[in-house]
């Protein structure tokens, strides 16, 4: 049995259409200008994320019956997680294509032997900055003495946050609750510990 309690996404993606879309819908632009194409990205990429939303969701169902028999099985349409949703979009944004706008008003590739973009991938107009560098100017801190992650291969690991620059190691001594007893009733007493940790900072 289908359930009558999930997540609307109908309606959501409507209301999503009406509310997010509008400021680049009710402007005008001169035809192939830069102003045009980023309203035109703003646009495209949009729905691209409308569409991840529906694209990840799930169905979740649920068991009826006596002693979980399973005599009647429940399902409805779930919204999926933010981090589902963040994980889907970041694969679609490092396959990004770059686009301009043309004098009909209409994004096309900058590079011709690249496959147009489909409603599902995200475009762009300019390359990101070097978010290494400081530039105050485009709100960029850069990563320079931003703490990192050592042993991590991810986007926190020294490796990749330090843009190759290295970082450097100090000893840092730090105090932690430990040893917690939960006391009826009702409270929790712990004891202070003190440790020394490693703490790795991009040069």
């Amino acid at each position: 049995i289908w359930g009558g309690c999930g997540d609307n996404l109908e309606y959501g993606y409507r209301f999503t259409q009406g509310f997010v879309d509008v400021r680049e819908r009710e402007r005008t632009f001169r035809r192939g200008s830069r102003e045009q194409a980023r309203a035109l990205m703003n646009l495209h990429n949009n729905e691209a994320g409308r569409r991840a939303v529906i694209k990840t969701a799930q169905v979740t169902c649920k068991c009826h019956g006596v002693s979980g028999s399973c005599s009647l099985i429940t399902c409805w349409q779930q919204m999926p997680s933010f981090r589902r949703i963040g994980d889907y979009l970041k694969d679609k944004y490092d396959g990004a294509t770059e686009v301009r706008a043309n004098k009909r008003g209409k994004l096309q590739i900058r590079d011709r032997r690249f496959n147009l973009p489909t409603a599902n991938d995200l475009v762009y107009i300019e390359e990101s900055p070097n978010y290494c560098l400081r530039n105050l100017t485009l709100g960029s801190l850069g990563t320079q003495g931003r703490v990192c992650n050592r042993t991590s291969h991810g986007m926190d690991g020294c490796n990749l946050m330090c843009c190759g620059r290295g970082y450097n190691t100090q000893k840092v001594t730090v105090k932690e609750r430990c040893n917690c007893k939960f006391h009826w009733c009702c409270f929790v007493d712990c004891k202070t510990c003190i440790k020394t940790v490693d703490i790795h900072t991009c040069k």
